[in-house]
């Protein structure tokens, strides 16, 4: 595999994900050093609006098919235990956000940092 440093002499090196490194700009002596990136805004880390809605879509399309197949006499069919299912899992997910955080609050070491 030809790396892009032999293919383009000017190329910046990559990190093992394949992006390039931020880098400040270089300094007299030619090194380059790294340069924080600023975080992003709460609006944007935040996955509670995108779980609930989510949820909420699967419980809809639930309560639909609830109506429409169970009620209807046809019975149950794959859509409404997928959404059944959906529902449920929003709501597992939903859990497990808050239980982070709580143990992000008290400190823990394996809590998940920015909920």
């Amino acid at each position: 595999m030809v790396e892009a440093s032999e293919r383009d002499p000017g190329a910046r090196p990559t990190e093992p994900g394949g992006a390039a490194p931020d880098r400040a700009a270089d300094g007299p002596s030619g090194s380059a050093e790294l340069r924080a990136l600023p975080p992003l805004p709460r609006s944007l880390v935040n996955p509670d609006p995108l779980v609930f809605v989510g949820s909420a879509a699967w419980f809809v399309t639930f309560c639909v098919l609830l109506i429409t197949q169970v009620a209807l006499g046809d019975g149950p069919g794959v859509w409404f235990w997928t959404a059944l299912t959906g529902w449920l899992l929003g709501g597992v997910g939903l859990l497990v956000i808050r239980w982070q955080r709580s143990a992000a609050r008290r400190g823990s070491r394996g809590a998940q940092q920015g909920l």
